[in-house]
């Protein structure tokens, strides 16, 4: 009788183990306006609550040289994933405050319905590429190896490639197929502090490290979306970002010139809970904005691949 049993039930089970789960993911970086220092408790109530379908792996944002950079695990999107956030690769501690993640969900199950998305985020506060402005945040450069010589750029790789790595990352028992759909990134405020030299050199920089983010998801056209550094004029000559116009300016070439790249400009209008961050609602709406221009990036590629069938 139970191989009877088994005999009926052999399709039925093979069928649930050759079942898969296709999952848009993107990648959230940057400084401390993408970690995030919105507070949880002036969210809405449609963003202050557990995002449905929706998942976060977020590594352990730290200094440079610090093992435990970008440790950590797939969760449910909830918010408390800003500014002091904690992993240690077992357990997630959320914080009081948010990033653009929250609002980005949303935005984006409004423009992929009845879809599951995830999000890979490491994002460090005051972090620069260029090395020579790292101070003690961090720097990105990818051929900076100072003290143990691991950085932020190795936590990036270390985030992403343990997040990609897990197959079933809502533990439902179906396996997971995480499809790279865009890079958003935020950054470029501490490169924009120390010398001419070294925001005359934003574009280049970021440039390379965008090269490398697509590279590291085997997509060389992956959808990019940055957002343009803005100045809350919180300083007596009027500017906390003594370059920022050339960074900005390296943003705009970049959004102009790179392939499948986009700027978000907004920024401009936000209000400052301090002289470096934005006020809650700022990152409230920098991901709805975020949302809709990658939504836009990757259509136009479905569009053009259709077009050229």
């Amino acid at each position: 009788m139970k191989n009877v049993v088994l005999f009926f039930l052999m399709p039925f089970l093979l069928l649930a183990q050759s079942k898969k789960d296709t999952i848009r993911v993107f990648y959230l970086g940057g400084q401390s306006n993408m970690q995030g220092y919105g507070y949880v408790k002036e969210l809405p109530d449609s963003l202050n609550k557990k995002i449905k379908n929706a998942f976060i792996y977020q590594g352990n944002p730290v200094g440079d040289n610090d093992t435990s950079g970008g440790l950590g695990k797939w969760d449910v999107l909830l918010p408390g994933n800003g500014t002091g956030f904690v992993s240690d690769g077992t357990t997630n501690k959320l914080s009081d405050r948010f990033g653009i993640e929250l609002s980005f969900a949303k935005k984006l199950q409004e423009l992929y319905p009845n879809q599951k998305l995830a999000f890979i985020k490491y994002a460090r506060n005051g972090s620069s590429i260029d090395s020579i402005g790292t101070s003690y945040f961090g720097a990105w450069d990818p051929d900076f190896k100072g003290g143990k010589g691991i950085n932020q750029y190795d936590y990036f790789l270390k985030t992403v490639n343990h997040a990609m790595a897990v197959k079933d990352i809502n533990g439902d028992g179906i396996e997971d197929i995480l499809i790279p759909s865009g890079i958003v990134w935020m950054q470029g405020e501490s490169d924009a502090d120390k010398t001419e030299r070294i925001a005359n050199q934003y574009y280049a920089n970021l440039k390379r490290l965008m090269e490398l983010m697509r590279a590291t998801f085997r997509n060389n056209n992956l959808p990019i979306v940055i957002g343009k550094i803005s100045d809350s004029g919180d300083d007596p000559d009027g500017k906390v970002w003594g370059y920022g116009e050339l960074v900005q300016y390296g943003q705009e070439k970049f959004a102009a010139t790179e392939p499948n790249a986009t700027i978000i400009r907004t920024t401009s209008s936000y209000k400052y809970s301090d002289k470096y961050h934005y006020k809650s609602e700022g990152y409230i709406d920098l991901g709805k904005e975020f949302a809709k221009a990658i939504f836009l990036l990757n259509n136009r590629n479905t569009s053009k691949e259709v077009s050229s069938n």
